[in-house]
């Protein structure tokens, strides 16, 4: 087992820092990712079999790049992860509706798959810290678990709404619920920051479903009724601006704490 040296200022790192900005990015990601998978399988009506195949090919080349990127670089980073929360729609909703495996064993199959890939990582480089993805064998592994969380979200937002009959507003309000508890516990108890940061990235993506589907589904489903594209189109916009804010702010605080020359 190789034991990463984890430096928040390392100059190779390839994850975004995890500030307020992350987790607004995050949510607004996971709201497109929905809208999007949603309006290439159904309002295209391509299917979930098409949906997927393309979704995944998008993802491969948003993954290919960067993972040869030799550093973090905003809107490649972001691009990707809008890239698992697509696809990780469409592996959602064809394991659930194509082949009839259900909310609940597909929700149980994905936290497996996830589980699975956060222990092989931290048995083969001692941490999960997303602050030590600096180098490509990580990078590999991150990129998997955020893939098996965010198709994870999907399937278990939806059970929250087919299966328990919540509605959308009320689903999502449970997983802020969730959230906030979980942040919670990072400042009342000595948990580990890194099932911190996984159980806090899985809640967020029922939240962003929830919530894209209250904006775009028909008011006989409890939605807005909204169209996919149009709402599609403003989230991308939306993080987008989030991106920019934030980074700019974070380039500010890192110019303000370097000694001078």
């Amino acid at each position: 087992m190789e034991r990463v040296d984890v430096t928040r200022e390392h100059p190779a790192r390839k994850v975004a820092e995890i500030t307020l900005g992350f987790w607004l990015a995050k949510v607004v990601a996971t709201t497109l990712g929905e809208v999007a998978g949603d309006a290439i399988a159904q309002t295209l009506n391509l299917g979930y079999v098409a949906g997927l195949a393309i979704t995944l090919g998008l993802l491969a080349a948003f993954l290919v790049a960067q993972v040869r990127a030799d550093r973090y670089r905003p809107f490649l980073f972001w691009a990707t992860i809008v890239g698992t929360t697509t696809a990780g729609t469409e592996i959602a909703d064809l394991s659930t509706h194509t082949l009839n495996l259900g909310y609940n064993v597909t929700s149980a199959i994905l936290f497996g798959g996830m589980l699975l890939t956060l222990g092989i990582w931290y048995l083969r480089r001692g941490t999960c810290d997303v602050s030590a993805v600096v180098d490509r064998e990580s990078e590999l592994f991150f990129w998997g678990a955020v893939l098996f969380s965010n198709s994870l979200g999907t399937a278990f937002g939806d059970g929250l709404v087919y299966v328990f009959g919540l509605t959308y507003t009320t689903g999502s309000l449970v997983c802020m619920a969730v959230i906030g508890a979980v942040l919670l516990l990072h400042y009342v108890a000595r948990i580990n920051a890194a099932f911190i940061f996984w159980a806090a990235f899985v809640f967020t993506r029922p939240f962003g479903a929830d919530f894209g589907n209250l904006l775009t589904k028909e008011a006989a489903k409890g939605g807005f009724g909204l169209n996919t594209f149009a709402t599609a189109l403003v989230c991308v916009l939306l993080l987008a601006g989030i991106v920019v804010c934030f980074e700019r702010r974070q380039h500010l605080v890192d110019g303000r704490g370097r000694s001078p020359a």
